[in-house]
């Protein structure tokens, strides 16, 4: 007998039809001799709607009580389906993340999970009961609020589950069938991956691809977790997500993938001087507001004025955060100006592979250059090339450079069965 973790997002449980074809799911791997604990998503597009609710209500609601808000939406696919499944003969208990004993601190709609304690999960199993548990959720160990994990925070819950339950693997459905060498709603040609490393997953979802959330990778490389990847809409093999690749294939590919990611903008630090400290300053300001950043660039310092431009990348929704916490700044620190540009993409190429290969860099910047799209800014780690570009040049760039290292599938186009992308 082996214990499963499973995790539904939203298109897989979108409406009544989509909860009783992931019930059936479900018991059949019941039935198949399986402990299994669920965590569900919110069905559709209720996170976004209920956004859209709390800032017609409000154009700054509490953080806290959008939490308690956002909350309701995997309250309320867990319940339907436990209902759906106590309808086809098994018995099923629905948990909040808090009953499930998700330990969060206490910094709301971007809480981090600090522990679990799945006691009552544990009872439930004993027990015989299929356990489904509200994704993206936990409670705050000091102040005993309802938190929020961020966008994508049920994979991160199910891998969390998973470590927590000592489970043989977390299984994360979706509404494509697998990892794919780019966002198939882009590139239509595609190719599945059969299997992928943490560390190229990682880099994949941290540079915008939204098939697996970047903490649940993350969990599980540090716990050693299997994530299988597969769609709910279809019997396919999907991806699996492990430790290594190495020994797999005769060679691994160069390249495992193109990822964009458009909610990012760059800001701009003009005319700061070019003393010592400087920058340390502007940083701490930055982590101070809790905004994470993504690339930065110094440029060299101009001897007629001695000062420089520091341009850096962060989260879009973020900007004016940082926009305010360096305006007030600005007089102790000596910079000139800021400049905000929220019209920006990231195209990223990610590959083990490229670590023995030389030319990659050349390859991905002749094929900018032959698809007309300017490069603002790169940054580089072992097996990753980022560059920041338009935003109306996001999807010209993803073509181009996913045809340039010969990554479209030959014949069978990739289906998404789901989601509106939104």
């Amino acid at each position: 007998m082996a214990l499963v973790v499973q995790k539904y997002g939203g298109s897989s449980v979108a409406d009544a039809e989509c909860v009783k074809r992931v019930a059936q799911r479900i018991v059949a791997t019941k039935q198949a001799g399986n402990d299994v604990v669920v965590v569900v998503s919110a069905m559709g597009d209720t996170t976004d709607e209920l956004i859209d609710l709390a800032q017609e209500v409000s154009p700054l609601p509490p953080a806290r009580e959008l939490d308690m808000l956002l909350t309701a939406g995997e309250r309320i696919s867990m319940a339907v389906l436990a209902m759906a499944i106590a309808n086809l003969g098994h018995e099923a208990k629905s948990f909040t993340g808090s009953q499930a004993g998700v330990i969060t601190d206490s910094f709301h709609g971007k809480a981090k999970i600090i522990d679990v304690t799945p006691g009552r999960l544990r009872s439930a199993l004993e027990g015989g009961s299929i356990c489904i548990v509200a994704g993206f959720q936990g409670v705050s160990q000091d102040t005993k609020d309802i938190t929020t994990l961020g966008r994508g925070g049920s994979d991160t819950t199910a891998v969390a589950l998973a470590a927590a339950l000592n489970a043989d693997v977390c299984e994360i459905y979706t509404d494509v069938d697998g990892v794919f060498t780019a966002d198939p709603r882009i590139v239509p040609a595609a190719q599945q991956i059969p299997k992928i490393s943490y560390e190229e997953m990682l880099e994949l979802a941290a540079s915008g691809a939204k098939i697996l959330h970047l903490r649940c990778v993350e969990y599980a490389r540090r716990y050693n977790i299997p994530i299988h990847v597969r769609s709910s809409f279809s019997q396919k093999e999907g991806t699996w997500v492990v430790a290594s690749t190495e020994g797999t294939e005769v060679e691994h590919a160069i390249i495992s993938g193109v990822a964009h990611d458009r909610s990012q903008a760059k800001l701009t630090v003009v005319g700061v001087p070019d003393k010592v400290g400087e920058a340390a300053a502007i940083f701490r300001l930055v982590a101070e507001a809790e905004i994470n950043l993504d690339m930065v660039v110094q440029n060299v310092s101009a001897a007629s004025t001695g000062k420089t431009d520091i341009s850096f990348t962060l989260p879009a929704t973020d900007g004016q955060s940082a926009l305010a916490a360096l305006n007030k700044a600005q007089e102790e620190i000596g910079f000139e100006s800021l400049r905000f540009d929220d019209r920006i993409g990231k195209i990223s190429l990610v590959g083990a592979g490229m670590r023995a290969h030389p030319g990659v860099s050349a390859t991905l910047f002749g094929a900018l250059a032959d698809a007309g799209v300017n490069i603002e800014m790169i940054s580089t780690s072992e097996i990753r090339i980022s560059v920041i570009v338009d935003q109306d040049d996001v999807d010209t760039a993803v073509h181009a450079v996913h045809r340039a290292f010969d990554l479209d599938a030959d014949q069978v186009e990739a289906v998404v069965y789901g989601g509106t992308g939104r």
